[in-house]
């Protein structure tokens, strides 16, 4: 078995059932009962890291720094940057771009970083009965580590922690059918891998799942219509709450509970009711944490639910000779890519020539067309405006549709995350009559796909990406840095940092914010 196989290197004790209903409030369990203790307990369970899973954390963090030193230069991630320079701690966190000698308030480099890492929509990703982007969760358990003198062992516990908490959470409660966002899981996730980084007791982690749960929820409005630049700072804002709620439970506060089984909870008002009844399954008591290998990365800055398709384009493009004579393009495939980033979303947005990049991320009309016409996908050049109003490739995006199916939804939903499938077919009807089909499951770039990601890869996209604005003895000295992850000292997680040079960074040109304001 090679270090970056998906596959268990042994049998696993099978994950314990937790049935999860509302209740009314003078019938409340014991908080030992409840699903925020039981998440804080598995969470804290300290088993021993399985190898494949230790090589693809690692992988996971050369991911996220890649993909967020690629952000460095745009407005979002600037502004975030310069309002985490306006909090700075002398035993703080790092700030991507900024040298390790500059120190920032660790949930201010939460922020920062989390909003870097997410600007290009270009790390990892998990789908299951919800979504989300397990990565997001990385950047406030670094802030953390960093601040508190964390080891690279330590750190690496909280990250299997939150992916395994997170991942959980994503299997068993759909936030999205009933139009919540994702980042209430990934919240208790980040809590979760703080609070196993750091070894907290159980009861100081109950509560600081509980308010992090209770002060995340937010809408999918922020991925709906014309979408703004605060889906990159969305997941950090939920970093930022986590770092908070963990501290005040430290400080022996308490949190609204139970904030799942409660009368007044978010399952009984905002997602099924009172009614309500879910299953998560959470790891046997001394059994490794093995979430994270369900999940996988990008190859395309795009939605994920886009990454097959791209591949798909890719591969049907010989065998069209001209794009021109295309008359239709149907695409077939599951609810939640219909509805998030096809047609079936309602938006008149996702076919507009002058809609923002968020917008054009979440269209999967627009993407497939530029895949199809292009034969590749880039991070800047692909939402360029330019390329976006090209005269033949609004022609080509509005004879472009999606369709659900229940089949593909079936096998998007299915059980054995081994059997899933995120992709679909395309029946493509050109003037003469002539039809032209192909499906695809999965992207190639996920496990089972034509060509899964391993570390090599991680590294290849890590040196694209960085190297756009980190020199060559920068990148090295990470990458020497996050190889030995497991062996880094307590208080070396500096090292996870990559320096750009100063006179790259935008941030003098950014209009001010309340925190540059003098009395």
């Amino acid at each position: 078995m090679t270090p970056d196989s998906h596959a268990p290197a042994a049998a696993h004790p099978a994950p314990i059932a937790h049935h999860v209903r509302v209740y009314k409030s003078a019938d409340t369990p014991p908080r030992q009962e409840l699903l925020a203790w039981k998440l804080a307990e598995a969470a804290l369970d300290d088993a021993p890291l399985d190898d494949d899973v230790a090589t693809m954390i690692v992988n996971r963090v050369i991911d996220n720094t890649g993909v967020a030193v690629a952000g460095l230069l745009r407005r979002p991630v600037a502004n975030a940057r310069a309002q985490a320079r306006a909090h700075g701690h002398a035993g703080g966190a790092t700030v991507y771009g900024l040298p390790s000698s500059v120190r920032v308030h660790c949930e201010w480099a939460a922020w920062a970083n989390g909003t870097a890492v997410r600007e290009l929509d270009f790390h990892d990703t998990f789908l299951s009965a919800d979504m989300n982007h397990p990565g997001d969760m990385i950047p406030s358990i670094v802030a953390v580590g960093q601040q508190c003198g964390a080891s690279g062992a330590d750190l690496m516990r909280g990250i299997a922690a939150a992916y395994e908490i997170s991942g959980s959470l994503t299997k068993g409660i759909a936030l999205h059918t009933h139009r919540v966002d994702h980042l209430l899981h990934i919240a208790a996730g980040m809590v979760a891998g703080i609070g196993a980084m750091l070894r907290l007791p159980t009861p100081i982690l109950y509560q600081a799942i509980n308010h992090a749960v209770h002060v995340t929820l937010t809408t999918r409005q922020s991925r709906k219509g014309e979408i703004s630049t605060w889906k990159a700072n969305a997941p950090a804002h939920a970093g930022k709450l986590a770092v908070e709620a963990v501290d005040r439970a430290m400080r022996g506060e308490t949190s609204p509970a139970p904030i799942y089984e409660g009368d007044d909870s978010i399952l009984a008002w905002i997602l099924d009711g009172p009614e309500a009844a879910y299953t998560v399954h959470l790891p046997a008591r001394g059994a490794s944490k093995r979430a994270i290998m369900e999940t996988y990365t990008k190859a395309y800055s795009a939605e994920i639910q886009s990454q097959a398709w791209i591949d798909l384009a890719f591969r049907l493009r010989p065998r069209i000779a001209d794009l021109a004579e295309i008359a239709k393009v149907e695409i077939i495939t599951s609810h939640h890519t219909h509805r998030i980033i096809g047609s079936g979303s309602g938006d008149p947005q996702k076919y507009n020539p002058g809609a923002t990049r968020e917008t054009l991320d979440h269209s999967l009309m627009y993407i497939f067309t530029v895949a199809l016409q292009d034969g590749r996908w880039h991070h800047i050049d692909s939402y360029a405006p330019e390329r976006a109003r090209r005269a033949d490739t609004v022609a080509l995006w509005r004879k472009v549709g999606t369709v659900e199916d229940a089949e593909w939804d079936r096998r998007y939903h299915h059980p054995d995350p081994n059997r899933r499938a995120f992709g679909g077919r395309v029946v493509i009807t050109l003037h003469d009559g002539r039809v032209i089909e192909d499906e695809i499951e999965v992207a190639d770039a996920h496990p089972r796909g034509a060509r899964p990601f391993v570390r090599e890869n991680y590294i290849e996209k890590f040196r694209a990406l960085a190297g756009l604005h980190a020199t060559a003895a920068e990148q090295d000295r990470f990458l020497d840095a996050v190889l030995a992850l497991p062996g880094l000292p307590p208080g070396a997680l500096a090292a996870l940092n990559v320096e750009v040079p100063g006179d790259l960074l935008a941030d003098a040109g950014l209009m001010p914010g309340l925190f540059e304001r003098q009395g």
